[in-house]
């Protein structure tokens, strides 16, 4: 039996949830590993180091199983943000019913955030790019906050912005990170089973429920 949620909003994560983002941060990825002399990735490599923010798939990407040097992840880190910025949103599309789920969460008078630990400089042309930035009340990134996923803090955060106390919000995400970060902040979460959790079993991840789909969302509401 399904489990319903009484709730005011529902916070989702962004890449593996709404918007499928693998395409563009591997050619950004294999841009700034070609630049820097290094062996380029797959996308299945990339898909498994999204989750952590910018810094930590730079991270994995230059280090080779070995430790990088902080100069040489700072340097990468740059050049990584400039081809991104370069190609963010080129082969970004919404998950399919992504758009048409949240046009009818907003009309049924749900608010709705969107807590991701990608950087701000690249949520927000992208979510213009595909016309989705209508849909959200509060957009926290991974820089907006001192504290990232999986800190409860910028669930938090969200809630406040949206005006929502947090024991009538629903998380959304695809993750462990999400799932940590709801449990700590005392929010139900539903998972994703389409996202890119690929080094973790979502089998093993403490959550409220697996959805293929957002348009599934309704089934979990009380209102």
């Amino acid at each position: 039996m399904t489990h319903r949620f009484d709730i005011d909003g529902i916070l989702f994560d962004l890449d593996g949830t709404l918007l499928d983002t693998v395409a563009d941060l591997a050619e950004a990825t294999n841009r700034m590993l070609r630049e820097l002399g290094q062996k380029e990735r797959s996308l299945e490599e990339v898909t498994t180091f999204i989750g952590n923010g910018i810094r930590s798939l730079v991270n994995r990407s230059v280090s080779e199983g070995r430790e990088a040097t902080p100069a040489l992840l700072e340097a990468a880190y740059g050049v990584f943000q400039r081809h991104y910025a370069e190609v963010n949103g080129l082969a970004t599309r919404p998950y399919p019913g992504v758009t048409e789920a949240l046009k009818d969460l907003q009309e049924r008078g749900l608010k709705l955030g969107c807590v991701t630990n990608k950087s701000e400089a690249f949520i927000f042309p992208v979510l213009d790019a595909l016309g989705m930035s209508s849909f959200f009340g509060s957009v926290v990134g991974g820089d907006t906050l001192p504290q990232r996923k999986p800190d409860p803090e910028p669930l938090f955060h969200a809630c406040q912005q949206l005006g929502i106390d947090p024991s009538r919000a629903l998380m959304v995400g695809d993750s462990p990170n999400d799932a940590i970060a709801a449990r700590r902040a005392g929010i139900p979460v539903l998972l994703v089973t389409y996202g890119y959790s690929a080094e973790v079993p979502l089998e093993a991840i403490d959550c409220d429920g697996l959805i293929p789909t957002l348009s599934v969302l309704p089934d979990y509401l009380s209102r």
